[in-house]
């Protein structure tokens, strides 16, 4: 089994537009796919740091001088790149969303074709679990997780029926949950349901969105002038923060204007949504979500 196929592999590595001698960043390294096109492209002089919170993406890791793969979370990415030395960057690449691996390994909870207790990191150091957020979250929390999170308009209905269930016996297994909300959970819509209420629980338990804004300010941060930002994301609450921030600095709101109108952006924005075609996503079918957005910093 493959650990993990890299979605649109070359549109996301060329839209970093590689120097040879320049320093690049892959925050999401999984299986690799990603970052040996990178070294490929870079000379002898360029650098690679590469991310990863999972540690069994530590396998996985490339032998080449120039690449180093650093065990935790992009939301550190700054702290971690000055800690060997790197203070900018000509690139980072994002490949947002849970791995090939993680779907396909059933013990880690990710996956809806599979029974297994309620977990849902991404990193096993983590304390909060998607048990946690089922057995220990109140009403207001799970209200709050499925409708910010997997936009189910019947969050609410959901939140109750998960309180009334563990009042009699914890729920301990995907199966579990799924046979507590099996009524809302009709043939036609099953799998579209259970892919939002999943997904819901694991952005909580990961606080994914939390993670992006701060790894795409901090990207901001240590990128240079003309440095580009690859970005790959998955669902419209991660297309929405990049698609904003790359438009207008902000993830809410709108800039201040000048007195023409007129407000300064942090980037520019690089070609065209780039989507797989029909040929990518019948070889890899988790490839048919993903938006890439480009981008160069002003």
């Amino acid at each position: 089994m493959e650990y993990h196929n890299p979605v649109l592999l070359h549109p996301t590595v060329d839209g970093l537009n590689i120097k040879p001698d320049g320093i690049y960043v892959d925050v999401t390294f999984g299986g690799g796919g990603h970052s040996k096109e990178i070294l490929r492209r870079l000379g002898p002089n360029g650098k690679l740091f590469a991310f990863d919170q999972d540690e069994d993406a530590l396998a996985n890791a490339l032998p080449d001088e120039r690449f180093t793969l650093i065990n935790e979370n992009f939301r550190f990415i700054k702290r971690f790149l000055r800690f060997h030395g790197v203070k900018s960057v000509d690139g980072i690449l994002a490949d947002l969303g849970v791995s090939s691996h993680q779907f396909d390994v059933p013990e880690r909870g990710f996956s809806t074709r599979f029974d297994a207790e309620l977990d849902m990191r991404m990193s096993q150091k983590n304390d909060l679990n998607a048990y946690r957020v089922v057995n220990e979250y109140d009403d207001a929390n799970l209200r709050r997780v499925f409708s910010d999170y997997g936009e189910l308009k019947n969050a609410p209905a959901l939140s109750r029926t998960i309180i009334e269930a563990r009042e009699h016996y914890p729920i301990k297994t995907t199966d579990e949950l799924k046979e507590v909300l099996a009524k809302y959970l009709p043939e036609r819509v099953r799998n579209k349901v259970l892919a939002q209420i999943y997904q819901a629980i694991r952005i909580e338990v990961n606080q994914e969105m939390d993670v992006l804004k701060e790894f795409i300010e901090q990207s901001l941060e240590i990128l240079k002038p003309g440095g580009r930002f690859s970005v790959i994301s998955y669902h419209s609450l991660e297309d929405r923060l990049v698609k904003r921030f790359i438009k207008n600095g902000m993830f809410e709101g709108e800039p201040e204007r000048d007195f023409y109108g007129n407000f300064s952006v942090p980037f520019k924005t690089v070609g065209k949504l780039i989507v797989p075609d029909d040929a990518e996503i019948k070889i890899n079918n988790r490839a048919r979500s993903a938006k890439l957005r480009i981008a160069e910093k002003i």
